[in-house]
């Protein structure tokens, strides 16, 4: 039996190898704005959203690995009432931190393990992050340095990069902003006889 990350995003990859866990990689093919879409309509919360994204994920992966354990996350960045995603170019990155300057948003992580294309467990973390006020031209200066990595992320930031200097407090766990809640997935592994106890 493996356990697989049914994601290609390398920070999801580095934290679990980083905690000693052995996996397999197996990127999910699901259409997230189609599985979505319904759930919008709805007016389901982020955290809801979130979860479902996170099982789709993982079934995906898991419907074709008999046996394996297979994690999926995903995670919803809510602001002002309203789910934002990544930003398309630097422009949008722009607007994007300008509209974040001196407010706060939520950072919602959903992680989710299937085994034979269903879910046997499921978490859902949320970290609430408020930016300082930011000026046009250090938000012009952060995006140049930060370059565009800051594209691949729904803040247009990484915690653990240069995106540091935006905040002016952090409520919430480290790992659920990176977008895997690590503690509780690790204590679910454990449970499940995964890794060591």
């Amino acid at each position: 039996m493996a356990l697989v990350l049914a994601s290609g995003s390398k920070i999801r990859a580095e934290l679990m190898q980083n905690a000693g866990l052995s996996i397999d990689v197996d990127p999910a093919d699901v259409d997230e704005r189609a599985v979505e879409a319904p759930l919008l309509e709805a007016e389901f919360p982020p955290e809801d959203l979130a979860s479902v994204l996170a099982e789709a994920k993982a079934n995906d992966v898991s419907g074709r690995r008999s046996g394996d354990l297979v994690v999926g996350a995903d995670q919803i960045l809510a602001f002002e009432g309203e789910r934002r995603t990544k930003p398309e170019n630097m422009e949008a990155a722009r607007r994007q931190l300008l509209a974040f300057s001196g407010k706060t948003h939520e950072l919602h992580s959903a992680v989710v393990i299937s085994q034979n294309g269903a879910a046997i467990w499921r978490h859902v973390s949320t970290a609430r992050l408020t930016m300082r006020d930011l000026s046009p031209p250090f938000i012009g200066h952060y995006l140049a340095a930060a370059g565009d990595a800051v594209l691949s992320s729904v803040g247009a930031y990484q915690l653990e990069g240069l995106g540091v200097q935006l905040f002016e407090k952090i409520e919430g766990d480290y790992f659920t902003i990176l977008g895997l809640p690590m503690l509780p997935l690790l204590e679910q592994l454990r449970s499940l006889k995964v890794i060591e106890t």
